[in-house]
C-alpha cells in the first residue's frame, strides 16, 4: 500500500503542479458541462478559468491549497477558502489513477480540520461518488449561493 503524503502548495515551488491538477479538473469539468448541454464546445478553457491555470498563485491568493502525493506523483488537490463567515471548499481533485485509494478521503479530512465552521461547497449534480461522500461527512443541501443550473450546494454546520 502507497502513503499519501499531504502538504499545503508552496508557490512558485508548487506552481506547475497545483496549474496542472487545476487545469485537468477544470477541463474536465468543462467537458461533462459540454455533455449535458450547460457550456458551449470549445478549444480552450473559459477566460477566467484559464487565469486560474496560468497563475495559481495569484487567482488562490489568501487561500489554503493543500495537495497530495501518492508514490512520488502529485495526485490530488483541494482549495480552502476561509472567512469571518466559515469556510468554502473548492476544486476538489483527484487524478484517476489515485481515486479509490484514499487519496480523496485523506484530503477531504485534512480540508475540514483546516476548515472554520460553517463550511460550504458546490457540486454537480451528476457527480454522484462526490455528492455520496460528502453526505457521508455530514453535509445537507444548503439554499443556493450560485444558481447555475444542475449546481448542488452543500454546507456542514
Amino acid at each position: 500500500m502507497s502513503t499519501i503524503a499531504l502538504r499545503e502548495a508552496s508557490f512558485p515551488a508548487d506552481g506547475g503542479s497545483v496549474s496542472s491538477l487545476l487545469g485537468d479538473y477544470l477541463r474536465q469539468t468543462e467537458a461533462e458541462k459540454v455533455e449535458r448541454g450547460l457550456a458551449p464546445r470549445a478549444d480552450e478553457l473559459p477566460e477566467h478559468y484559464w487565469r486560474e491555470v496560468a497563475d495559481p498563485a495569484a487567482s488562490l491568493n489568501g487561500m489554503r491549497v493543500l495537495m497530495a502525493r501518492v508514490d512520488g506523483e502529485d495526485c490530488g488537490i483541494v482549495v480552502v477558502a476561509n472567512s469571518a463567515s466559515g469556510s468554502e471548499i473548492k476544486r476538489f481533485w483527484t487524478t484517476p489513477p489515485a481515486r479509490g485509494r484514499g487519496v480523496g478521503s485523506a484530503l477531504m479530512d485534512e480540508a475540514l480540520r483546516l476548515a472554520s465552521r460553517p463550511v460550504r461547497l458546490s457540486v454537480w449534480q451528476w457527480r454522484e461518488p462526490a455528492i455520496r461522500m460528502y453526505r457521508n461527512l455530514g453535509f445537507v443541501t444548503a439554499a443556493p449561493w450560485d444558481e447555475r443550473e444542475q449546481l448542488l450546494c452543500l454546507e456542514l454546520g
